[in-house]
């Protein structure tokens, strides 16, 4: 009986262990960002704690076989000053507290691609303006307050999206979704669009992207190349606001972001300057954003880090700041954990 009871155990354990790698690989993931900032807009200043796009998922995938894999990611904000819940930064619809509204997808991939279905950034966003903003991953009071992506202007955020990715081809793979507005009856807005491309080999890397949105689009280009202990990137925009910056349309304008990296050993040195010109529609909207810092790695997973960034806007611009035509600046210290 014993032994019938012993056998027994261990079918149910080779049963048990059977079935757990049959089931999604799950895992948790995140990143808390958090600095004590000197700010100045216009002519008031203010010293804080503040958060910078700390969040933390969930994302796993099961094999389905013959090379077929279902995943799923789901991404949540919060304050890492506070602790409370923040939503998608500037999408109200979306609202703040614990949710998904940064990521939530289910996908399916193989040798055809991957097919993605559900809530995700745009793949123009990273491909071009998030890939060259090196020294705090495009986060906080330094993150790059020039680019424009008409898919959030337009109201559209980043969900009800059907996406699909290809295989790399010589390291060459292009993204492309479909934002359906599931618009109410009687109403204009159209769905919007998103197309990326990128190129990874060696220390060369190039990207490109395109969103449209109810008649506002943006295109952009970047590049970024490595040699030795240094890195410098840039990318360039082209934007068209029909509607939504201003009733009238703010019209067109071009801009630009160049950056740099030097390591040396466990720090990293940093600078960027961008550049927007005016919109054709708005005199003297002009801006210039740059920014020094200095990170120092004190793990794969742990830096420690200080910036200083401003923004010179002109006298109908109003970027980082609450009046048009005065200016931003914020002296920064942080550390920033990935786990």
């Amino acid at each position: 009986m014993h032994k019938a009871n012993r056998l027994l155990i261990a079918a149910l354990a080779l049963i048990g262990t059977s079935a757990a790698l049959a089931q999604s690989s799950v895992t948790l993931y995140g990143r808390v960002n958090t600095t004590v900032e000197r700010q100045k807009d216009g002519s008031a200043t203010k010293t804080g704690l503040f958060n910078n796009a700390s969040r933390w998922g969930i994302r796993g995938t099961e094999d389905l076989g013959g090379g077929l894999k279902a995943g799923f990611a789901l991404e949540s904000g919060f304050a890492s000053d506070t602790g409370a819940g923040t939503g998608w930064p500037g999408l109200a619809s979306i609202g703040n507290g614990i949710n998904f509204g940064r990521q939530s997808e289910v996908n399916l991939s193989g040798g055809f691609g991957m097919v993605r279905l559900g809530n995700f950034v745009p793949e123009s966003y990273y491909a071009t303006a998030d890939y060259v903003s090196m020294h705090n991953h495009d986060t906080g009071s330094s993150s790059d307050a020039l680019y424009y992506d008409p898919v959030w202007f337009g109201g559209l955020g980043t969900k009800n999206k059907i996406g699909y990715r290809t295989p790399s081809f010589g390291g060459v793979t292009v993204d492309a979704a479909v934002l359906l507005h599931e618009k109410a009856a009687g109403t204009n807005n159209k769905n919007g669009y998103d197309l990326a491309a990128n190129y990874n080999m060696g220390p060369l890397h190039l990207g490109a992207g395109y969103s449209y949105a109810n008649s506002n689009y943006q295109a952009a280009l970047r590049a970024l190349y490595t040699f030795g202990q240094f890195t410098v990137g840039g990318y360039y925009q082209r934007n068209k606001d029909d509607n939504q910056l201003r009733p009238t349309g703010a019209g067109t304008r071009n801009n630009f972001r160049l950056s740099g990296m030097y390591t040396l050993g466990a720090s990293e040195f940093h600078a960027n300057v961008g550049r927007a010109n005016s919109w054709s529609n708005a005199p003297s909207s002009a801006a210039t954003q740059w920014t020094l810092g200095y990170n120092y790695n004190l793990s794969k997973r742990t830096k420690a880090y200080g910036y200083y960034t401003r923004v010179n806007n002109g006298n109908n611009a109003a970027y980082n700041v609450s009046t048009s035509g005065t200016d931003f600046s914020s002296f920064a210290l942080g550390i920033r954990h990935n786990f």
